[in-house]
Protein backbone atom coordinates (compact mmCIF):
# COMPACT_ATOMS: atom_id res chain seq x y z
CA UNK A 1 0.00 0.00 0.00
CA UNK A 2 2.84 2.01 0.82
CA UNK A 3 4.58 1.61 -2.60
CA UNK A 4 1.77 2.94 -4.28
CA UNK A 5 1.98 6.26 -2.58
CA UNK A 6 5.06 6.60 -4.63
CA UNK A 7 4.16 5.85 -8.18
CA UNK A 8 2.42 7.75 -11.10
CA UNK A 9 -1.13 7.39 -10.97
CA UNK A 10 -1.38 7.98 -14.62
CA UNK A 11 0.40 4.85 -16.06
CA UNK A 12 0.89 1.48 -14.43
CA UNK A 13 3.63 2.01 -17.61
CA UNK A 14 5.45 4.54 -16.36
CA UNK A 15 9.15 4.77 -14.92
CA UNK A 16 9.48 4.90 -11.45
CA UNK A 17 12.21 5.48 -8.47
CA UNK A 18 12.34 4.32 -5.65
CA UNK A 19 11.94 6.66 -2.47
CA UNK A 20 15.66 6.36 -0.94
CA UNK A 21 16.93 7.38 -4.60
CA UNK A 22 14.99 10.02 -4.78
CA UNK A 23 15.57 11.66 -0.76
CA UNK A 24 19.21 11.17 -1.34
CA UNK A 25 19.10 13.22 -4.87
CA UNK A 26 17.06 15.88 -2.75
CA UNK A 27 19.64 15.50 0.12
CA UNK A 28 22.40 15.97 -2.07
CA UNK A 29 20.48 18.77 -4.20
CA UNK A 30 20.06 20.95 -0.84
CA UNK A 31 24.05 20.47 -0.01
CA UNK A 32 24.93 21.39 -3.10
CA UNK A 33 22.64 24.51 -2.90
CA UNK A 34 23.93 25.13 0.48
CA UNK A 35 27.88 25.53 -0.77
CA UNK A 36 26.94 27.43 -3.85
CA UNK A 37 25.03 30.30 -1.39
CA UNK A 38 27.92 30.43 0.86
CA UNK A 39 30.57 30.51 -2.60
CA UNK A 40 28.05 33.13 -3.49
CA UNK A 41 28.15 35.11 -0.24
CA UNK A 42 31.72 35.14 0.42
CA UNK A 43 32.61 39.34 0.16
CA UNK A 44 29.60 40.17 -1.35
CA UNK A 45 26.25 42.31 -0.43
CA UNK A 46 23.45 39.97 -0.60
CA UNK A 47 20.10 39.29 0.48
CA UNK A 48 18.52 36.55 3.30
CA UNK A 49 15.57 35.70 0.49
CA UNK A 50 18.35 34.88 -2.56
CA UNK A 51 20.27 32.70 -0.80
CA UNK A 52 17.19 30.93 0.12
CA UNK A 53 16.61 30.68 -3.28
CA UNK A 54 19.97 29.81 -4.83
CA UNK A 55 19.86 27.18 -1.36
CA UNK A 56 16.31 25.60 -2.43
CA UNK A 57 16.64 25.55 -6.39
CA UNK A 58 18.42 22.63 -7.20
CA UNK A 59 16.57 20.76 -5.18
CA UNK A 60 13.60 21.97 -7.12
CA UNK A 61 15.10 21.57 -10.61
CA UNK A 62 16.27 17.90 -9.54
CA UNK A 63 12.54 16.97 -8.35
CA UNK A 64 11.51 18.08 -11.60
CA UNK A 65 14.26 16.43 -13.96
CA UNK A 66 13.41 13.34 -12.00
CA UNK A 67 9.74 13.38 -12.48
CA UNK A 68 9.99 14.00 -16.30
CA UNK A 69 13.18 11.61 -16.62
CA UNK A 70 12.32 9.90 -19.85
CA UNK A 71 9.32 11.75 -20.92
CA UNK A 72 10.52 13.56 -24.29
CA UNK A 73 6.73 15.26 -24.04
CA UNK A 74 7.09 16.43 -20.15
CA UNK A 75 10.47 18.02 -20.87
CA UNK A 76 9.94 19.94 -23.40
CA UNK A 77 6.82 21.33 -21.87
CA UNK A 78 9.28 22.01 -18.45
CA UNK A 79 11.76 23.51 -20.65
CA UNK A 80 8.66 26.27 -22.29
CA UNK A 81 7.74 26.59 -18.10
CA UNK A 82 11.05 27.89 -17.47
CA UNK A 83 12.01 30.14 -20.45
CA UNK A 84 8.67 32.02 -19.09
CA UNK A 85 9.37 32.34 -15.66
CA UNK A 86 11.70 35.79 -15.29
CA UNK A 87 14.95 36.01 -13.14
CA UNK A 88 14.01 38.42 -10.61
CA UNK A 89 11.12 41.18 -10.09
CA UNK A 90 14.13 43.27 -9.76
CA UNK A 91 17.09 42.95 -12.86
CA UNK A 92 20.14 41.28 -10.97
CA UNK A 93 23.54 41.45 -11.80
CA UNK A 94 25.66 39.36 -13.94
CA UNK A 95 27.24 37.32 -11.08
CA UNK A 96 23.71 36.54 -9.88
CA UNK A 97 22.43 35.51 -13.14
CA UNK A 98 25.53 33.06 -13.38
CA UNK A 99 24.57 31.61 -9.93
CA UNK A 100 20.83 30.74 -10.87
CA UNK A 101 22.11 28.87 -13.71
CA UNK A 102 24.66 27.35 -11.67
CA UNK A 103 22.28 25.89 -9.28
CA UNK A 104 20.08 25.05 -12.15
CA UNK A 105 22.93 23.24 -13.56
CA UNK A 106 23.77 21.51 -10.75
CA UNK A 107 20.24 20.22 -10.24
CA UNK A 108 19.96 18.78 -13.53
CA UNK A 109 22.81 16.86 -13.32
CA UNK A 110 21.21 15.44 -10.10
CA UNK A 111 17.99 14.85 -11.31
CA UNK A 112 19.51 12.77 -13.53
CA UNK A 113 21.24 10.82 -11.23
CA UNK A 114 24.82 11.33 -11.76
CA UNK A 115 25.07 12.63 -8.14
CA UNK A 116 28.98 12.69 -8.47
CA UNK A 117 28.98 14.74 -11.52
CA UNK A 118 26.67 16.89 -9.89
CA UNK A 119 28.95 17.18 -6.32
CA UNK A 120 32.22 17.83 -8.94
CA UNK A 121 30.73 20.48 -11.10
CA UNK A 122 29.25 22.65 -8.13
CA UNK A 123 32.80 22.57 -6.49
CA UNK A 124 34.60 23.44 -9.61
CA UNK A 125 32.19 26.13 -10.77
CA UNK A 126 31.79 27.14 -6.71
CA UNK A 127 35.54 27.68 -6.49
CA UNK A 128 35.70 29.27 -10.03
CA UNK A 129 33.17 31.77 -8.95
CA UNK A 130 35.07 32.70 -5.91
CA UNK A 131 38.79 33.06 -7.57
CA UNK A 132 37.21 35.45 -10.18
CA UNK A 133 34.98 37.11 -8.02
CA UNK A 134 38.10 38.51 -5.40
CA UNK A 135 40.55 38.24 -7.62
CA UNK A 136 41.00 42.11 -8.68
CA UNK A 137 41.49 42.24 -12.85
CA UNK A 138 44.42 43.96 -14.42
CA UNK A 139 43.82 47.88 -14.59
CA UNK A 140 40.70 47.78 -12.54
CA UNK A 141 42.05 49.91 -9.78
CA UNK A 142 43.95 52.39 -12.51
CA UNK A 143 40.38 52.77 -14.13
CA UNK A 144 38.28 53.83 -11.24
CA UNK A 145 41.15 56.75 -10.90
CA UNK A 146 40.74 57.66 -14.31
CA UNK A 147 37.38 56.97 -14.88
CA UNK A 148 34.89 59.37 -12.98
CA UNK A 149 31.11 61.23 -12.45
CA UNK A 150 31.49 65.09 -12.51
CA UNK A 151 28.75 66.76 -10.93
CA UNK A 152 28.66 70.65 -11.24
CA UNK A 153 26.35 73.43 -10.81
CA UNK A 154 26.34 76.40 -13.02
CA UNK A 155 24.41 80.07 -13.09
CA UNK A 156 21.87 79.92 -15.57
CA UNK A 157 23.23 82.81 -17.98
CA UNK A 158 26.30 80.15 -18.66
CA UNK A 159 26.65 78.79 -21.75
CA UNK A 160 27.00 74.88 -20.68
CA UNK A 161 27.61 73.64 -24.12
CA UNK A 162 31.17 75.04 -24.09
CA UNK A 163 31.87 76.94 -21.35
CA UNK A 164 33.86 74.19 -19.93
CA UNK A 165 35.62 72.79 -23.56
CA UNK A 166 39.16 74.77 -22.47
CA UNK A 167 39.32 73.37 -19.05
CA UNK A 168 38.31 69.53 -20.46
CA UNK A 169 40.75 69.82 -23.08
CA UNK A 170 43.57 70.41 -20.47
CA UNK A 171 42.69 67.75 -18.39
CA UNK A 172 40.70 65.23 -19.38
CA UNK A 173 40.96 62.57 -22.47
CA UNK A 174 37.03 62.50 -23.23
CA UNK A 175 34.01 63.76 -21.84
CA UNK A 176 30.39 63.30 -22.26
CA UNK A 177 27.35 64.90 -20.82
CA UNK A 178 25.10 62.96 -18.98
CA UNK A 179 22.22 64.98 -17.71
CA UNK A 180 21.05 68.49 -16.90
CA UNK A 181 18.49 69.84 -14.78
CA UNK A 182 17.36 72.99 -13.32
CA UNK A 183 17.31 73.89 -9.59
CA UNK A 184 16.79 76.76 -7.10
CA UNK A 185 13.70 77.99 -9.05
CA UNK A 186 15.37 78.07 -11.99
CA UNK A 187 17.84 80.21 -11.94
CA UNK A 188 20.64 77.38 -11.97
CA UNK A 189 21.66 74.30 -13.39
CA UNK A 190 23.28 70.86 -12.46
CA UNK A 191 24.80 69.08 -15.14
CA UNK A 192 26.39 65.48 -15.15
CA UNK A 193 29.48 64.61 -16.72
CA UNK A 194 30.93 61.40 -17.32
CA UNK A 195 35.07 62.45 -17.54
CA UNK A 196 38.15 60.08 -18.04
CA UNK A 197 41.25 62.13 -16.46
CA UNK A 198 44.44 62.56 -18.33
CA UNK A 199 46.31 62.62 -14.45
CA UNK A 200 44.36 61.36 -11.84
CA UNK A 201 46.85 63.04 -9.58
CA UNK A 202 45.72 66.71 -11.35
CA UNK A 203 42.10 66.20 -10.10
CA UNK A 204 42.33 69.19 -7.91
CA UNK A 205 43.65 71.31 -9.90
CA UNK A 206 40.98 70.48 -12.40
CA UNK A 207 38.42 71.07 -9.81
CA UNK A 208 39.81 74.21 -9.21
CA UNK A 209 39.71 75.23 -12.55
CA UNK A 210 36.04 74.75 -12.61
CA UNK A 211 35.44 76.67 -9.21
CA UNK A 212 36.52 79.81 -11.41
CA UNK A 213 34.36 78.90 -14.24
CA UNK A 214 31.28 78.05 -12.63
CA UNK A 215 31.14 80.97 -9.50
CA UNK A 216 32.25 78.64 -6.67
CA UNK A 217 29.32 76.98 -6.67
CA UNK A 218 29.23 72.92 -5.93
CA UNK A 219 31.28 70.29 -7.87
CA UNK A 220 31.25 66.98 -6.61
CA UNK A 221 34.21 64.23 -8.25
CA UNK A 222 32.74 60.81 -7.97
CA UNK A 223 33.75 57.39 -8.91
CA UNK A 224 31.84 56.43 -12.31
CA UNK A 225 29.34 53.76 -11.60
CA UNK A 226 28.74 50.85 -13.53
CA UNK A 227 25.56 50.15 -14.88
CA UNK A 228 24.39 46.62 -12.75
CA UNK A 229 21.52 45.16 -15.00
CA UNK A 230 23.95 45.70 -17.70
CA UNK A 231 25.57 42.43 -18.85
Amino acid sequence: MLNTLFTSVFSEEAETFSVSAFLICIAVSIIIGIFLSFMYSYKTKYTKSFLITLSLLPAIVCTVIMVVNGNIGAGVAVAGTFSLVRFRSVPGSARDIVSIFMAMGAGLVTGMGYIGFAVLFSVIMGVALLIFSNVPLKGGKKRDAIEKTLKITIPEDLDYYSVFDNTFDEYTNEHELISSKTTNMGSMFKLVYNISLKDPSQEKEFVDALRCQNGNLEIAVTRQEVNTNEL
